[in-house]
């Protein structure tokens, strides 16, 4: 057994920076770099692409990635976890072997599958956020099980240097190889918190070096242009001590970590993973040096008897358009162009939004603030069900060059389809995880 594990995480998102992970694998010194880029929105929108193709329905990025990371991970013998196969792991691995052979390297590549579970959901069952039937939402297209370590051990234990998932739980990429290394066993509990607790923090990539957490003169944050993303050297106690590349851009410390320790937390009592109910407030961090934290502390119960999975439904489409006013009395004109609108379409949109950017866009308020904006960015959405009715917004913002008020310009317009995702839950011994190998 190995006395300590480095694991970087190179992505937090599906559209996250691609030179980060880059820099990990090749001046990490890592054992394993995991890409987490999958979330409830992502997975429904994957699920629409392979409806449309069922070549496709992985992550958009996917052959970007592994084009520029391959070379480094094979030099560095690091071994790669995500969850890029989005809504068709099978197709994402088939794609890494085309690009492997392409450039004459020899991988195995492990493809996790079975997260897809839209056959064992009834339409008719609960929605966690609204206690309504899942269908009274719209068309349902997805049902995607948070699978999680169950799924990626055996995936592991292949030797595969590439693993690629479908939907598994954010956390259980960076908890699976700290027990596959260290052989945790599956029901020590504590262990597995303080795993996940770790796996938390990583996560998010540039969110614990200080990527969401900066505010000029207030949380300054250095050289953001260049973040880099963590990594953790993991002990076989649980522990770890997380840090990053020297020369990267970025901060870690307490306050990066605590914020990245509670995000998305509801309850850090009981915090749900498919692999353990994670206790966070026996956690301890503590700076250790430069951009260095140590986390020790953490504990955990029994896993749920059930499965979260995230259901993807068809909402509507989205009609917009946005008009710019500008000079003296700008507000005052976008304010005229929007009542015009507002008038010709109530009966059509009776949801239509009217937002003055620049003004009361966000808060809808102007906080006492009385200074009249010189710029205003008129923007008018409403909801549809048809693509045609929705681009009726649209040809109504452009009319206003001459049919509306004085001086506007730079319209833009839109329509696009909104996928709606609710949750429900489901019986883990329904899901059945699938490994498929392939080798270049």
């Amino acid at each position: 057994m190995k006395n300590k594990i480095r694991i970087g995480c190179g992505a937090g998102f599906s559209g996250d920076r691609l030179e980060p992970a880059l820099i990990l694998a090749e001046k990490g010194e890592l054992d394993y770099l995991v890409l987490e880029c999958l979330a409830e929105r992502t997975i429904a929108l994957a699920q629409k692409r392979k409806l449309q193709d069922p070549t496709k329905g992985y992550d958009p990025l996917l052959e970007r990635r592994i084009r520029l990371l391959l070379p480094a991970l094979k030099r560095n013998n690091i071994r790669l976890i995500t969850n890029m196969g989005a809504a068709n792991p099978i197709a994402a691995a088939n794609k890494i072997i085309d690009i492997a052979r392409e450039l004459k390297i020899n991988i195995q590549v492990a493809a996790v599958s079975g997260d897809n579970v839209l056959a064992n959901i009834d339409p008719q069952q609960k929605a966690m956020e609204t206690n309504a039937p899942l269908n009274a939402s719209g068309n349902l297209i997805s049902a995607n099980a948070y699978m999680g370590i169950d799924a990626i051990l055996p995936a592991l234990e292949t030797g595969a240097d590439i693993i690629i998932t479908g939907r598994v739980a954010d956390p259980s990429l960076f908890l699976a190889p700290a027990i596959h290394e260290f052989g945790w066993p599956l029901d020590d509990f504590e262990l597995l918190g303080k795993g996940t607790v770790i796996g938390h923090l990583l996560e998010c990539a540039g969110q614990v070096t200080g990527g969401y957490f900066a505010d000029p003169q207030k949380k300054d944050v250095p050289d953001l242009a260049h973040l880099g993303h963590p990594f953790a050297d993991i002990f076989p106690d649980g522990s770890a001590i997380i840090g990053k590349v020297k020369g990267t851009g970025g901060t870690i410390n307490l306050l990066t970590a605590k914020e990245q320790l509670l995000y998305e937390v509801t309850n850090p009592y009981e915090y749900y993973t498919p692999d353990v109910i994670a206790d966070f407030t026996t956690v301890y961090l503590k700076e250790t040096g430069k951009d260095s934290i140590s986390m020790s502390g953490g504990s955990g119960k029994a896993k749920p008897l059930t499965y979260k999975v995230s259901v993807g439904y068809q909402a509507f489409y989205l009609g917009e358009g946005e008009i710019s006013y500008a000079g003296s009395n700008a507000l005052g004109r976008a304010k005229l162009a929007g009542s015009i609108i507002q008038e010709r379409l109530k009966d059509m949109f009776p949801e239509m939004k009217i937002d003055y950017i620049g003004s009361t866009s966000v808060h809808h308020t102007s906080f006492g603030n009385t200074a009249e904006p010189y710029e205003i960015r008129l923007r008018i959405a409403a909801k549809a069900d048809t693509a045609e009715k929705a681009a009726i917004i649209g040809e109504e913002i452009e009319a206003l060059y001459t049919n509306g008020p004085a001086g506007g310009g730079g319209a833009r317009t839109n329509v696009k389809e909104v996928i709606g995702v609710i949750s429900t839950l489901i019986d883990r011994k329904i899901v059945e995880p699938v490994i498929t190998l392939y080798q270049s």
